[in-house]
């Protein structure tokens, strides 16, 4: 089962993280699709607002990843958009990152397939003709 918002601004795709962080208090693994600049990276910004960092969210694109501890949750944020091989995700040392305290966001998941964890959650955002995006969130 899968549920659609449309969301007409990037302020409304940053709020969109409220409703969502309600949802991963408890972590899990999110892999989220879509094409180049839907907002993907602001999306997990306002997720990791509503969790309680107050400091910058980059693109980990150049890094692959970033980490930010907060209270009672370590999140990780990885962008696969520059992998080159799905296999390179073994160097990441991925599995040593999850535990029960943990969120690991994955942008450009397809990109990992066979080599990431399952998704608890999948998001897709998509681009809509009057510039606002579609956002699609089902079940891993």
């Amino acid at each position: 089962m899968s549920e659609t918002f449309i969301l007409p601004t990037e302020q409304d795709m940053l709020d969109f993280g409220i409703p969502l962080a309600a949802r991963l208090t408890d972590g899990g693994v999110i892999h989220l699709s879509g094409d180049l600049g839907v907002g993907k990276t602001t999306l997990v910004r306002g997720l990791l607002r509503a969790l309680g960092h107050a400091g910058r969210v980059k693109s980990p694109s150049y890094g692959l990843i970033e980490s930010y501890e907060l209270e009672g949750l370590i999140v990780h944020h990885l962008d696969l958009y520059r992998l080159g091989d799905a296999e390179e995700i073994e160097y990441l040392g991925i599995p040593d990152l999850l535990d029960e305290h943990s969120l690991l966001l994955v942008e450009w998941a397809e990109k990992g397939s066979g080599y990431l964890p399952p998704a608890s959650l999948r998001i897709h955002i998509e681009d809509l003709p009057d510039q606002s995006r579609r956002l699609t969130m089902g079940q891993g």
